[in-house]
């Protein structure tokens, strides 16, 4: 019963979020900061709703001096609320260009300065990262990017693609980490307490100088320091 409540609830929450988001967007349209704003208007809300508990150690997220790259794991559709709440200012996001057809999020992601990118198309693709290249070096905006390209349910790291990790060297602009707990599949929705998640974000990893020459090493270097974070935090949750 607590569990069908909810949902309503969230599907009320998800649809008003989306028109709020949407006003803001047409009253600032492509404002690089209106992520953030819409990030909280989802999360703070729905956090409460689903009573989750959410403890976040993002000192290295949001004392960065320039625009870069940050990378994350990602679980599920609930780290639009997970996440959504340690999104730093002036910082986008790079989805799937059919994002934009979801009513009132497609309209409002596009709308915030989004990076909407068609993977089946390689011209327009690569186009958009020259352009999210250009966006990180001159337009101190930063990209929030999901390495995994999709989501692995809380069953650990899935194989880092490129794309993140060629802008942060072609921008010669730092990567940070930010690894979130295993909750996907673990969240108890119809209890009154639905669960804890860890949030930790890991110190700057500077690209100046890189070439694409480092590439594999850097993407498993930051493949590695996620994993052995993740780990950490899953293990802080398992001894409380």
């Amino acid at each position: 019963m607590l569990f069908l409540a909810r949902m309503l609830l969230m599907g009320l929450h998800f649809i008003l979020a989306g028109v709020l988001g949407l006003l803001l967007g047409l009253c600032r349209p492509f404002n690089p900061d209106n992520s953030r704003l819409c990030a909280r208007l989802y999360s703070l809300p729905a956090l409460c709703l689903l009573r989750l508990r959410v403890k976040t150690d993002v000192k290295s997220l949001f004392t960065q001096e320039q625009a870069c790259v940050v990378i994350a794991n990602h679980q599920s559709n609930y780290d639009l609320y997970v996440l959504g709440r340690v999104v730093p200012p002036r910082t986008v996001s790079i989805g799937k260009k059919s994002l934009k057809w979801v009513p009132f999020f497609g309209q409002l992601y596009w709308l915030a300065g989004n990076v909407l990118i068609d993977r089946g198309n390689a011209r327009k693709a690569k186009q958009a990262m020259l352009e999210t290249t250009e966006t990180l070096r001159n337009r101190d905006t930063s990209i929030w990017v999901f390495p995994e390209g999709t989501r692995n349910l809380g069953k650990g790291l899935l194989p880092f693609k490129k794309g993140a990790f060629q802008m942060a060297i072609a921008a010669g602009v730092p990567i940070v980490p930010v690894c979130v707990s295993s909750y996907a599949g673990r969240l108890r929705l119809n209890s009154w307490n639905s669960g804890r998640v860890l949030i930790s974000s890991l110190p700057a990893i500077p690209t100046a100088g890189m070439t694409m020459d480092d590439l594999p090493l850097l993407m498993q270097r930051c493949q590695e320091l996620m994993q052995q974070c993740i780990g950490q935090l899953d293990q802080q949750l398992a001894k409380a």
